[in-house]
């Protein structure tokens, strides 16, 4: 038996360690092509600056990209999420696939964008997720924005409470609560103090290892 008819899952340092092998290293890359007086970036500066900003605020308003930058800033992130396929966390996969053959829904909101998300579900699960909401919806879409929530409830026929978020940031939380939405944290991806403080205090559950997750999803 399952306790939520749909899971809502992040997907970099949730179900995949992608922002260390993909992200991390691309956005390296673009500082060093703008800003190369600012690429001494540790991963721990850019994943609390993911955290506390959201990256679309760390290309406005930190580093100030205009739109020819901005295009510059994609086109390097883009030739990195094609060219790399992130493996997931260890038991995720098993864990998934049970939740899917017992009859959940798999729905992801991510600032990754669908194309790549649908191809690591494919390359991993062996499946695509029921709904996917990326990168490319835009600002007023992407979380934590709730359009990703209320289309999937309109879309799969769900409430409020047949569903839970599971995410390794802020904006996954601050999406959930608009909603009442359960939340979870995935907190296994790093070892960030100042982040896994910060989603402690936040967060009514939050799971440092991948197999406890099984106690949340599963009767």
């Amino acid at each position: 038996m399952i306790n939520y008819k749909c899971l809502v899952l992040d997907h970099d340092d949730t179900i995949f360690d992608s922002t260390r092998t993909v992200h991390y290293p691309a956005f390296i890359e673009t500082l060093t092509a703008l800003r190369p007086d600012k690429k001494d970036l540790s991963f721990d500066e850019f994943i609390e600056m993911c955290h506390t900003h959201g990256f679309e605020k760390i290309c406005d308003d930190i580093y100030h990209f205009d739109d020819q930058e901005l295009k510059i800033e994609y086109d390097i992130w883009k030739t990195y999420t094609k060219n790399t396929i992130p493996e997931p966390y260890d038991g995720i996969v098993e864990i998934l696939k049970k939740y899917v053959v017992l009859g959940g829904k798999i729905v992801v909101v991510s600032h990754s964008e669908s194309s790549e998300i649908k191809r690591d579900y494919l390359t991993h699960f062996g499946f695509e997720p029921d709904l996917v909401f990326g990168w490319e919806l835009g600002s007023d879409q992407r979380k934590p924005n709730a359009y990703p929530l209320l289309k999937t409830f309109e879309l799969l026929n769900l409430k409020p409470e047949d569903c839970l978020v599971l995410d390794d940031m802020r904006l996954g939380k601050e999406m959930a609560d608009t909603l009442n939405v359960d939340f979870v944290c995935a907190a296994w991806a790093h070892r960030n103090e100042r982040i896994h403080n910060d989603m402690k205090k936040s967060s009514p559950v939050y799971l440092e290892n991948v197999e406890d997750l099984v106690k949340i999803i599963f009767r």
